[in-house]
């Protein structure tokens, strides 16, 4: 049953007569005869007498009027609701540092917007995270890495982060300005799990200038790693974005490390074609906001 006959028989029921009806709805006179013809032979009842060039509804015909009229009010609403795309599921993988220190006020912003959108949102390393982007199993992810360049998804730069070594207030790099890679020689290191990208690059650079190290420690939460430095367990590469609080309670210092021409770019991807709903949009919008956000 198309939902046209419903809305065409409440016009007639409105105005009582097909030609009134007809021209409302920019219909052929024998468009509306042939729909209300279709609804009384779906419900096998008479649903409008004839009282010289008037009509009038008959007792069936009151009856599905009030069914007409909810089929009407719904269908209008689902228009504006699933048009607007105001409810629903939005999935989010995104590696740990970001979910935790990036993304939490730009979700407070957008549930402003769209308070009826459940966020769903995953913690995961790099792999993971664009595995499941892949998978379709998050609309978006977030990643901390080069400018990624994969053949199923692509990348949006939302910022480039500033990498730093964190170590605890007491310890000696706290007296300088920046450190040398040779200073780093003998050091304890606090590292990310192995699939960590700077982490990799980090020990990379490590190994092609032949510097020794000892790793004291591999933890899998940010917050893990910026206790043990606190507390003077060893020194860690850092996203500066992760240990505001910390440098604002002086609880850590930073020095700049020169990784020559490696960069880390806090990077928003999803799948290759993907449908962007407005909610989507949105979102981007905000974590774009401000910067020169650009696709790769």
């Amino acid at each position: 049953m198309d939902i046209q006959h419903f809305l065409t028989f409440r016009e007639v029921a409105k105005w009582q007569n097909y030609t009134k009806a007809a021209d409302q709805l920019g219909y052929a006179q024998s468009s509306v005869t042939t729909q209300i013809q279709k609804l009384e032979q779906e419900y096998g009842v008479v649903l409008f007498e004839r009282f010289g060039r008037r009509m009038r509804l008959t007792q069936s015909g009151e009856q599905l009027l009030l069914y007409a009229n909810q089929i009407a009010d719904l269908f209008q609403e689902s228009k504006s609701v699933v048009g607007r795309q105001e409810c629903g599921a939005l999935g989010i993988a995104s590696i740990e540092t970001m979910a935790a220190f990036l993304l939490p006020k730009y979700l407070h912003r957008f549930r402003g917007m769209y308070p009826q959108v459940q966020v769903l949102l995953e913690p995961a390393q790099e792999e993971r995270v664009k595995q499941a982007v892949r998978d379709g199993e998050a609309d978006m992810g977030i990643l901390l890495d080069v400018p990624l360049a994969d053949p199923e998804l692509d990348s949006i730069v939302i910022r480039k982060e500033e990498m730093v070594v964190a170590a605890s207030a007491d310890h000696p790099f706290a007296k300088l300005k920046a450190v040398e890679w040779r200073q780093l020689s003998g050091e304890s290191f606090i590292m990310t799990e192995q699939d960590c990208t700077y982490r990799a690059a980090l020990e990379r650079e490590l190994w092609t200038r032949q510097i020794p190290y000892r790793l004291a420690y591999e933890l899998g939460s940010m917050e893990a790693i910026k206790q043990c430095v606190v507390y003077g367990l060893g020194i860690a590469l850092i996203p500066r974005i992760a240990i505001r609080s910390e440098l604002e309670k002086e609880q850590l210092c930073t020095v700049p490390l020169c990784m020559e021409d490696l960069s880390f770019y806090t990077q928003l991807v999803y799948r290759k074609r993907k449908y962007m709903t407005t909610p989507m949009k949105h979102l981007i919008e905000l974590l774009t906001e401000g910067q020169e956000a650009q696709t790769v």
